[in-house]
């Protein structure tokens, strides 16, 4: 059987050498990057069978990243690795299109059986969290809401600006007017009732809308 070929998205590089030798056995790494943007190109360029990323990282989070990839290829298997012990993430990982969902420090004993598992059109999650999981998509289903607390679109500028990134800086990564930043970001403002970049960042953080 053909080793698997796997894209690994980390920004932490003592991660990367630490999974790039717990795969070396059963998976063949075509490439390591540190972004959501460079995840979504490499990604598109090189077809892994499987994408084993993170959900924080910079200038796009993880889960965000593979909802855009899940758009042009809805068949990409994907495997979170996190720090998060967090049934919503995993929850949110899992609408995105995840097939995986493994805590960091049970990689060791889940990664490769999470890979296993997406391969087969399975899916993982880690013992830690399946409990938790299952309880929180049950909530999620039972819950009715009027709509997405933002758009995609406001969902990037706050993961920007909860990275520190300046109007410009975000413009220029998004490839809009610093005009157009600040508009979005004032809409939020006023449509969540906050009254600062502060509150805004906050709000975000709390709703659990960006990854930090």
């Amino acid at each position: 059987m053909n080793r698997p070929r796997v894209l690994l998205a980390d920004d932490h590089r003592m991660v990367t050498e630490g999974l790039k030798r717990l795969l070396s056995d059963d998976c063949d790494l075509v490439a390591t990057v540190e972004d959501g943007h460079s995840l979504v190109a490499a990604a598109k360029k090189l077809r892994p069978d499987v994408i084993v990323a993170d959900i924080t990282m910079p200038h796009l989070n993880g889960i965000d990243a593979i909802a855009r990839l899940k758009k042009i290829d809805p068949h990409v298997k994907v495997v979170f690795l996190t720090m998060h012990k967090n049934a919503t993430y995993a929850r949110r990982a899992l609408e995105a299109g995840a097939t995986g969902f493994v805590l960091k420090h049970s990689a060791p004993e889940e990664l490769v059986i999470a890979i296993q598992a997406a391969l087969k059109g399975e899916t993982f999650i880690t013992s830690a969290l399946a409990g938790d999981v299952l309880q929180e998509i049950r909530h999620k289903a039972t819950e009715t809401r009027s709509g997405q607390l933002v758009t995609p679109r406001e969902r990037e500028i706050l993961q920007l600006l909860a990275e520190g990134r300046s109007a410009k800086e975000i413009a220029e990564a998004l490839s809009i007017s610093p005009r157009t930043v600040e508009f979005h970001k004032y809409h939020m403002m006023e449509t969540h009732g906050l009254h600062s970049s502060a509150e805004l960042i906050h709000f975000a953080i709390k709703q659990e809308i960006v990854s930090i």
